[in-house]
């Protein structure tokens, strides 16, 4: 929780959380969170753990919207999901904050020197989530599987500050998240492969270009 409680006494975290009367879950793998969420306005944080939010169109496809990890924030005004069009699936046991997304706008609250602290951290959070948003644009609109799969990359590469990069997907996940056939892809990475554009070892990727 440091980057929404950056600057925010241990003691004052808490009393933040009371305030919004925010509720704890530990959730076992493999739980679509959604079957515990009661409010359509809210934010989730990961204390611990790690989920995916995967939409489901009507021919049963699925495409993973996020992955998310510990300190990742999410929810219906962030993400702009709901328990109609997508699930949230912890693929390991996971700790979750839950608060009601409208408690938080609650300007009686705001005269406290550190709720208006967590509004700040709060707001850039939702600004880095923006940025995310806009380079998993720039990676759907290209218009082959090898482009999509190199812009990934160079993402990946850029955020890391590495050209050695571990996938957080299985290739079948990679595939969903990327929008593309699992089989397709595959055939792209092989190809890569072999113009010696990357280097592959399981969920590793070498750039070599």
């Amino acid at each position: 929780m440091d980057q929404l409680f950056a600057n925010i006494k241990p003691s004052n975290q808490g009393k933040i959380l009371k305030l919004l009367e925010a509720n704890r879950l530990t959730l076992p793998k493999n739980v679509n969170l959604f079957t515990f969420i009661l409010n359509e306005n809210f934010i989730g944080l990961i204390e611990k753990g790690n989920i995916q939010i995967i939409k489901n169109d009507y021919n049963g496809n699925k495409t993973i919207i996020e992955d998310l990890y510990d300190e990742n924030i999410f929810g219906s005004m962030i993400t702009g999901i709901s328990n109609k069009e997508h699930e949230i699936i912890t693929k390991e046991e996971t700790t979750i904050i839950l608060i009601d997304y409208d408690r938080i706008l609650d300007l009686e609250y705001q005269k406290y020197e550190y709720y208006n602290q967590f509004l700040k951290n709060l707001l850039k959070i939702i600004t880095d989530k923006i940025q995310d948003k806009n380079e998993r644009i720039e990676i759907l609109t290209k218009k082959t599987i090898r482009n999509k799969l190199l812009e990934y990359f160079e993402i990946l590469a850029k955020k890391r500050g590495t050209r050695i990069l571990y996938l957080p997907f299985s290739l079948t996940e990679l595939a969903d998240y990327l929008a593309v056939d699992r089989c397709a892809m595959s055939r792209e990475l092989k190809y890569l492969k072999e113009e010696g554009f990357i280097k592959v070892s399981t969920r590793r990727i070498t750039l070599l270009y």
